[in-house]
């Protein structure tokens, strides 16, 4: 356990913490880039020292900023239910899945490491997710929304998958791009049509 998973962060030192985590995401997501933690410390507006004292090595910055991303993507099921009805939530959760499986692919080289190094920073990340798409096909399913024989490993895949091929180098503009994003929208719409109640017999 680590001293701050043993006591509670001051307002002050979470604020920072977040902001670390925040920077090193955009930071370590680009690939091909090997950037200084200095760098990190400073778009974050803290000091090399405070950046240690909450990530004593590169690799526990890594870790911490990945799963950091799965718990903000899962945090995100029941948010988005809260102003959504469960159909629209899911589209817009499907949205942020995207962009995480970017920022994932991105942070590919320094996860690696971090694996290399005997971390996992995968260790909770399927299960979380798994669990934030239940939490949103149960409610669509109770709601009659959407497709009750549908389960979250089903979602899961597809949205890799549309993920994956609107990432392609080869497909239309660079990886992430606008008319990548518009592609990506609009495989995303045909897959939660076929998800919609009504469906199975089509």
């Amino acid at each position: 356990m680590t001293p701050e998973a043993a006591r509670p962060l001051r307002a002050d030192a979470r604020r920072n913490r977040e902001r670390l985590l925040r920077v090193a995401v955009r930071a370590l997501s680009q690939p091909g880039r090997d950037v200084p933690l200095e760098d990190i410390a400073r778009e974050a507006g803290v000091g090399i020292g405070t950046l240690y004292r909450h990530f004593p090595t590169r690799e526990a910055l890594v870790e911490a900023a990945y799963r950091d991303e799965v718990e903000r993507l899962a945090a995100a099921a029941g948010e988005l239910l809260a102003e959504h009805p469960p159909d629209v939530a899911l589209r817009h959760w499907m949205d942020r899945f995207v962009d995480y499986m970017t920022t994932k692919r991105g942070m590919a080289d320094a996860l690696r490491a971090v694996v290399a190094g005997g971390g996992d920073p995968y260790a909770v990340s399927r299960e979380r997710l798994h669990a934030a798409v239940e939490q949103i096909l149960g409610a669509a399913a109770a709601a009659g929304a959407l497709r009750a024989d549908v389960g979250p490993e089903d979602v899961l895949k597809a949205v890799s998958g549309v993920s994956l091929v609107t990432g392609d180098p080869a497909s239309p503009g660079a990886p992430g791009s606008p008319a990548q994003r518009e592609q990506a929208g609009r495989l995303l719409d045909l897959l939660l049509d076929g998800l919609r109640a009504g469906r199975t017999g089509d």
